[in-house]
């Protein structure tokens, strides 16, 4: 029995039961966006030839044709896709199947004249002149529509956790072991900066496109107009576009921004996988609670679970969008000689490694919408771990000239945990043994482990300023 393809029947869980959460994606990485694009380039293309003068053999187009090739575009529906499709199934080559359909469109406009002119369709084009370009648009889109709107959205989030608990200390773990006092709201200031700078990274990446040709020579333009400056003019059908010209390739644009365009999204993942494994340690060790959403179920089997599942669901998906885009970035700018087709079925996994990563980014956002501070265990730990005041003590001792203060601690508190009556029985005998002002050791004797928080709240509000400015 062969099934039906749906939701429930679909083998990627991209388009089953993630498909909410990909929908964005749909219309430009699937096979429907990729066929829709290569013909935008085709009659875009075609319609750039028509101004150029010298071309006498394509006059400039007229208010109607030029509405009729629209209208191609604007009403492309999915039986014109399966069009595509069957004419693919006949020639065994995508990209002629797309110029052999946008032919048949041709003769329909009928008086409009367009049909007469049907092998300025493609003309001087190899597959991949075409394709880069639609494979740049695309990007594009999925960058300005899907990406950046949603890596914002999340940044937002954290920064709206961080300016509410820029105050809240917390006990550091350096190598899993008490430290310094920070507060909740920097740790989440830190994760902020970090997303925001590759978030910037993607943002900043130039999209580049080619049309020059078989092996990127201008072989057949100049055959065909061995007067034309073809370098011109392919640059600025290129950045007419919006895409930026690349002049040096091979028959295919070498990938090499798609590879960085990768490497930036996979470092936004890295930097979320950090933070969901800390953000599913506070959980599991009371800092977070997480809200009870009614008709939920934690555990098959064990009633009181509440378990952080979004957190790990982001860090699964994460993974997989990780290992599919560095097999992108690392293989994509790799092709034998003038060109092998390796890259063709890499491209069409490019929306998945994008999907993975909306899937993860979205599941990271649910999740934080479901925490609940817990100041009360905070507090606890900090109150549990006064030994981190070893780090200011013998700090102000070595200030004023205690010999050897780091070692007097070290001998005091080392691996050992020490709450506020063992710190003030042991600074009792110390601070006699000691000649410091008397105002020093009061200081030392007025801190706490929930003050000993150093420029935690002042450096959340910096952060928070430079996103406003």
């Amino acid at each position: 029995m062969t099934l039906d393809l749906c939701k429930l029947t679909a083998i990627s869980p991209i388009d089953g039961r993630y498909a909410a959460q990909t929908a964005a994606l749909r219309e430009l990485s699937s096979e429907y966006g990729l066929i829709y694009h290569r013909l935008l380039v085709e009659i875009r293309w075609f319609q750039f030839l028509a101004t150029v003068d010298a071309i006498k053999e394509l006059p400039t187009l007229s208010k109607a044709q030029n509405k009729a090739l629209e209208k191609i575009l604007s009403s492309f529906s999915l039986d014109d896709a399966a069009r595509v499709k069957a004419i693919e199934d006949e020639t065994n080559h995508d990209v002629k199947a797309v110029e052999y359909f946008l032919k048949e469109k041709f003769a329909e406009t009928g008086e409009v004249g367009l049909q007469s002119k049907s092998e300025f369709i493609h003309f001087a084009c190899t597959s991949e002149d075409i394709n880069n370009l639609a494979w740049g648009l695309i990007l594009k889109a999925m960058r300005q529509d899907g990406l950046e709107p949603a890596m914002t959205q999340l940044i937002t989030k954290i920064s709206e956790l961080a300016k509410l608990y820029a105050a809240v200390p917390m006990l550091s773990r350096t190598h899993g072991q008490a430290a310094s006092p920070t507060t909740m709201g920097k740790e989440l200031a830190n994760v902020v900066a970090r997303c925001r700078g590759q978030r910037d990274a993607v943002k900043r990446v130039a999209v580049r496109g080619k049309l020059n040709g078989a092996v990127g020579n201008f072989n057949a333009h100049l055959s065909a107009y061995p007067d034309l400056d073809w370098l011109e003019l392919s640059q600025k059908f290129v950045t007419s576009l919006g895409l930026n010209w690349n002049p040096y390739t091979t028959q295919i644009e070498p990938h090499d921004y798609i590879a960085e365009f990768c490497h930036a999204v996979m470092r936004f993942n890295t930097i979320l996988i950090d933070f969901d494994r800390d953000i599913w340690s506070w959980i599991s060790i009371g800092y977070f609670k997480l809200k009870k959403v009614a008709g939920e179920t934690g555990s098959s089997t064990m009633p009181h679970k509440v378990n952080p599942i979004d957190f790990e669901n982001a860090e699964g998906n994460l993974g997989i969008a990780n290992a599919i885009l560095a097999h992108l970035a690392n293989h994509l700018p790799v092709s034998r000689w003038q060109r092998d087709l390796t890259d063709s079925t890499l491209l069409r996994n490019l929306g998945v490694g994008m999907a993975h990563s909306l899937i993860a980014w979205q599941a990271t956002l649910k999740g934080l919408g479901k925490l609940e501070l817990n100041p009360e265990q905070l507090a606890a730990d900090l109150d549990a771990s006064w030994e981190v005041l070893a780090e200011p003590i013998q700090t102000l001792m070595r200030k004023h000239g205690i010999p050897a203060p780091y070692e007097k601690l070290k001998a005091l508190t080392r691996g050992t945990s020490l709450g506020k009556e063992d710190i003030e029985a042991m600074l009792d005998t110390l601070l006699d043994t000691v000649d410091l002002p008397d105002q020093v050791k009061q200081a030392i004797l007025q801190l706490t482990p929930a003050t000993y928080i150093g420029a935690a709240e002042m450096l959340v509000q910096r952060l928070l300023d430079e996103e406003e400015s």
